[in-house]
């Protein structure tokens, strides 16, 4: 008996979340604030969306961030500016429940790092992630993205030539919808 309850009561759940699965995000652009940790370099940053393209399933994401690499310089724990600019492109986030979407992205990234640890002029790599979003307005929401980037940027000029900017990364933020 017992197992026939919990069977039910798993294909009912399962069968509640393919119908909220087919629910879609409105076709809105979007503006927003970030934190960034990549790899153990801090960062914030603001990120556009356009409205979703190609018979509105596709969206363009463009984010900018000033990150902080933290080197010791004359004995001393010293965090220096350096930027990025990641362009990626998702499919539509798909809601799951009334309040919660969920989404993938990958994309290209370009480093613009700081001519105190680096001799490179510009860096480039990819970056993959998967999106929570946490809607509390149609018009607002909260986010949080977990994932993975990958530049083989080194600060070459630092003993051992430490990479930056690879690795696990996570970000989390707001945005407005519009």
């Amino acid at each position: 008996m017992n197992k026939k309850v919990t069977l039910l009561f798993l294909i009912n759940l399962f069968l509640g979340i393919q119908m909220y699965a087919q629910s879609e995000t409105e076709n809105k652009a979007s503006f927003g604030f970030q934190l960034n940790q990549f790899q153990s370099d801090f960062g914030l940053g603001v990120n556009i969306a356009m409205p979703p393209i190609i018979k509105e399933k596709l969206v363009i994401r463009l984010r900018a961030n000033a990150m902080f690499y933290e080197q010791i310089i004359n004995s001393k724990t010293d965090w220096t500016v350096y930027s990025n600019i990641m362009l990626g492109i998702s499919p539509k986030p798909v809601k799951v429940a009334e309040f919660l979407a969920l989404y993938g992205e990958g994309g290209v990234i370009g480093i613009l790092p700081s001519s105190k640890f680096s001799t490179s002029d510009f860096n480039i790599g990819g970056y993959g992630l998967f999106g929570f979003e946490f809607f509390f307005a149609p018009e607002f929401n909260y986010f949080i993205e977990l994932g993975g980037v990958g530049t083989g940027a080194t600060a070459d000029k630092l003993l051992f030539e430490p990479i930056y900017s690879n690795g696990f990364l996570a970000s989390v933020g707001w945005r407005i919808n519009f």
